[in-house]
């Protein structure tokens, strides 16, 4: 189960799109998921031919979690899985193995005092992020566990915990109350699953990122009027938005400061060496995803527009990819046709920047010739974290882009 987002924890498996014996190519979707974000066609990473699938509809896998098994395109699929189902079926008498939860089990014949040492010391079944918060806030996973009635702990459950220990009595105790008060078989709304979503991603940004903020105001009325004059010839469905315009000019000045591009991972710095840019998109039922538009800075300007086109259009009527809410490497959030002048945003984790596009509007601008004159202008704000960078590297990035938009270009 790949991961779709800062914090996701699991997924649940939708349908399988394919079957053991069919040969897929890479790219080609193999499963759909729903995720907080929605439905999610997950693809595959690599061609071959599908040996085994590990998990049924209607489950819920946590991420890092196999759910099927592939046959390189050299192999027989068959034997692959013959070898892997072997591999999965343990004998009674075996020695010691490692459970899902990655736990040495103990074979039957111990004793009580082994098997009640084994459990333990066993990993309680719980999210990569769950278990992290766990450790930060002193939380006894085991003591969850309890109460879990087997289901998978959550950062959720552990935020919960914490709360419910922080106003006082038991901390279990509180948090399983408050696990069990949605009605048996009920839901949240999308909606409010999304807005759980955002909120857990933004608090974890909050919590972890030391920000800092720049911001400058950049004039592109010549940008805007060589824009026009591109479009002016070209049938509607042809012609570009200063969107694109603008995601090309910040794609191309991450190349000239690399240190904003990546992500903070292990408390170092990890540059990419490409740039994927994670674009905000609303949702038209409420909430936003972040769908990633890849090799941003190979796009030409004609590119730029149809790759916006494609993620904002699949994002709205719902059939996202996984590859469209992976690997980006820095999130652009463009609220210039909204009416709010600035964006000053928080980094989604675990990247190190956020560009905020605000509003294009006719202000004021001293001239060549020192006359003020109308001219448009868009503002501009950089987040930065401080761990990869600091202020003089995000003044540098304003003035990089800046520079680009002076001169951009709208040939091929």
């Amino acid at each position: 189960m790949p991961t779709l987002g800062a914090d996701m924890e699991d997924a649940l498996l939708l349908e399988w799109r394919v079957a053991p014996g069919d040969a897929v190519a890479r790219g080609a979707v193999a499963c759909v998921v729903e995720t907080q974000k929605g439905a999610i066609d997950v693809e595959n990473w690599e061609a071959g031919t599908i040996a085994r699938l590990l998990a049924q509809p209607g489950e819920r896998i946590a991420v890092g979690t196999p759910i099927a098994v592939l046959a390189q395109e050299e192999e027989d699929w068959q034997s692959v899985a013959a070898e892997h189902e072997a591999k999965a079926t343990v004998p009674p008498a075996a020695a010691a193995s490692t459970d899902r939860a990655g736990a040495a089990s103990v074979p039957p014949a111990a004793g009580p005092a082994a098997r009640a040492a084994a459990a333990a010391t066993r990993v309680p079944r719980s999210s990569p992020a769950a278990r992290r918060r766990a450790a930060e806030l002193g939380i006894d996973l085991q003591a969850l566990a309890a109460r879990s009635d087997g289901e998978i702990i959550s950062l959720a459950d552990v935020e919960a915990a914490a709360s419910a220990g922080a106003a006082g009595g038991s901390a279990v105790e509180k948090a399983g109350a408050a696990a069990a008060e949605p009605a048996a078989g009920t839901s949240p709304p999308a909606e409010d699953s999304m807005r759980t979503a955002i909120a857990a991603a933004m608090s974890r940004s909050n919590r972890e990122i030391p920000h800092y903020h720049v911001s400058a105001e950049i004039d592109i009325d010549a940008a805007w009027r060589r824009l026009e004059a591109y479009n002016r010839d070209r049938p509607i469905a042809q012609r570009v938005l200063f969107a694109a315009l603008a995601m090309q000019a910040v794609a191309g000045a991450l190349r000239d400061v690399p240190e904003l591009n990546g992500r903070y991972v292990d408390g170092a710095l990890h540059r990419a060496t490409s740039v994927h840019v994670g674009v905000v998109t609303s949702l038209r039922g409420g909430g936003v995803v972040i769908p990633t538009v890849h090799d941003a800075d190979r796009l030409s300007l004609s590119g730029w527009m149809e790759a916006l086109r494609e993620v904002v259009t699949r994002a709205r009527q719902g059939r996202l990819r996984s590859s469209d809410l992976a690997d980006s490497t820095i999130t652009v959030t463009n609220l210039s046709d909204s009416g709010a002048d600035d964006v000053h945003g928080l980094i989604y984790p675990p990247q190190v920047a956020l560009v905020g596009l605000g509003r294009i509007a006719p202000r004021p601008v001293v001239g060549d010739d020192g006359e003020i004159v109308a001219r448009r202008t868009i503002r501009v704000t950089l987040a930065g974290d401080h761990r990869a960078s600091d202020g003089l590297a995000g003044a540098r990035f304003l003035s990089a882009l800046r520079e680009r938009l002076g001169r951009a270009e709208t040939t091929e």
